[in-house]
């Protein structure tokens, strides 16, 4: 019994976690869109070059 009782605990978890990875985003990010860049370009010169 305490066999059956730990593989059905197992399985359980097993199955949470598919249901979690594959589910739904839970994410709570503000949609901020797009945002436009501000800062100012490199004028330091490629040390490739």
């Amino acid at each position: 019994m305490k066999l059956f009782n730990k593989v059905n605990s197992a399985s359980q978890s097993l199955f949470a976690a598919a249901a979690r990875l594959f589910g739904p985003s839970e994410d709570r990010y503000p949609e901020t869109g797009v945002q436009p860049y501000t800062g100012d370009p490199n004028k330091a010169k490629n040390s490739m070059d």
